[in-house]
């Protein structure tokens, strides 16, 4: 079946799913045994083999995935040299073993862990996390998401079904095809499949989305999507969403101590807006700066934004680029903030090199949650709260400058809803393994089993015919 690419014109050809739903699901959770029982130094060795024969200039494969995403995906091919450079490192041991540690738990997945005895003195909990049966339902914004999911797959000694999307959607597979010629009777390999089917497919959801069948679904998708898959929900099917998030800078008056403080504080702005071509939901959008409203607030506002514009200009070409397809609607909406000059400053926005708006009357423009393609808005405000009301459900990343004023507002926006907080300049950069929106997915993606032994003395009460205590 022939299906088109989100970006470019092109299309490519995948098999109707619906022919081999019978191969793809694995009907049988006992069929597990094989990957469950994998001691996990062969889980580390495999993934290091993989993670050998997964270079483009050599894999095939990967070559193929590399040069439909250079037409589909909203990433220059600078950037996405380096994204598929990286992907070796994402499953070097070290790597591997610190998400497993980091985000599960050694111990609980290599086997049953000992809890510390509670209030019932005579007996004694034991529990392990152990793989489920699922299907990834993964985004294709940066390449390295299916090579993810192939890691967290492995690490929980899971089955997986990973669902690619149409902006990328022959990485996985690439992927994959690479572990069938590593060693095609390996359990990891056996429990990794990809497919490709359009979102909405009731011959093929219907029959997939059942517990009889899987018992998780990771789903990366839009808002519709996720809506969509609700009505799938039932006992025993558990949806883990890693729904799309808007991210934000909040800067303190610190920014202004002096022309370099001003100007390191402009760089970090840019890589925040602008790393990732402003593609990922950490990428800041709105930015409030505790400049003050008053005419030399403003103009404290209009200078950050024009040294930040300028910054923005000047990252390289593996961090960030003019986007290649600026979204229409944008570029429109921009253009008639020229109508009201005294509400908007506007640096660039000519061409697709990106923009920053300084909004002139303390509000982010209406067009907000549109801001993409290496677009921010600057929002001059007097007071603290108003960044964090403006922090909701929706809100991911927050980079903050300075981190002293991080800490004293951490809590307050954690209560409204923010997810993440970084040091302005770090929230699309490598991060140490974590919660994901604020969730811990691998331990989700896991089934967390109890085994309990009760000792003869739970018993004794009910053998003398009293009430247990």
């Amino acid at each position: 079946m022939a299906f088109g690419g989100r970006r470019g014109g092109v299309s490519f050809t995948a098999p109707d799913v619906a022919g081999h739903l019978g191969k793809l699901v694995l009907s049988t959770p006992s069929r597990m045994a094989d990957i469950a029982g994998l001691p996990f130094a062969e889980i580390e060795r495999f993934l290091a083999a993989l993670g050998e024969r997964l270079d483009p200039a050599t894999n095939p494969h990967l070559a193929e995935a590399f040069a439909l995403a250079c037409h589909t995906s909203g990433l220059s091919r600078s950037l996405l040299v380096e994204y598929y450079r990286g992907i070796p490192g994402m499953l070097q041991p070290d790597a591997v073993r610190d998400v497993a540690e980091r985000m599960v738990g050694l111990d609980y997945l290599n086997g049953w862990v000992e809890q510390p005895r509670g209030r019932n003195r005579h007996g004694t909990l034991r529990i392990r996390a152990v793989g489920s049966r699922a299907v990834h339902i993964i985004a294709g914004n940066v390449p390295v998401v299916g090579v993810a999911t192939v890691l967290r797959n492995a690490i929980t000694r899971s089955d997986a079904i990973i669902k690619t999307p149409s902006n990328d959607p022959l990485t996985a597979a690439a992927i994959v095809r690479t572990m069938i010629e590593l060693d095609p009777g390996h359990p990891i390999t056996r429990h990794t499949s990809v497919a490709y089917w359009k979102g909405g497919d009731a011959r093929i959801e219907d029959a997939l989305y059942d517990p009889r069948r899987i018992e998780k679904i990771v789903a990366w998708g839009g808002f519709a999507g996720i809506r969509h898959l609700t009505q799938y929900l039932q006992p025993g099917l558990d949806l883990i969403t890693l729904d799309p998030k808007h991210s934000s800078s909040l800067i303190g008056p610190e920014a202004f101590a002096d022309e370099a403080t001003l100007h390191e504080v402009a760089l970090r702005l840019a890589l925040d807006i602008g790393t990732m071509n402003q593609e990922g939901c950490v990428n800041a959008r709105v930015i409030y700066v505790l400049s003050g409203t008053d005419p030399a607030g403003l103009e404290r506002a209009n200078r950050l934004g024009a040294a930040t514009y300028a910054a923005l200009q000047r990252l390289p070409d593996s961090v960030s680029t003019p986007h290649k397809a600026f979204d229409r609607d944008l570029r429109e909406e921009i253009a008639a903030l020229a109508f009201v000059p005294d509400a908007y400053r506007v640096f660039g926005g000519q061409g697709n090199e990106g923009a920053l708006i300084v909004s002139q009357d303390g509000a982010p423009v209406d067009f907000a949650r549109q801001l993409a393609c290496r677009v921010g808005n600057i929002v001059p405000i007097d007071r603290v709260e108003e960044a964090i009301l403006s922090v909701n459900a929706y809100t991911q990343t927050i980079g903050i400058y300075p981190d002293r004023l991080k800490a004293s507002v951490r809590d307050r926006l954690a209560w409204q809803g923010a997810q993440r907080l970084v040091s302005l300049g770090g929230a699309g950069l490598d991060q140490t393994p974590g919660p994901q929106d604020g969730i811990e997915p691998l331990r989700r993606m896991v089934k967390w089993i109890t085994d309990e032994d009760l000792g003869a003395e739970t018993f004794a009460p009910f053998r003398a015919g009293q009430e247990p205590r």
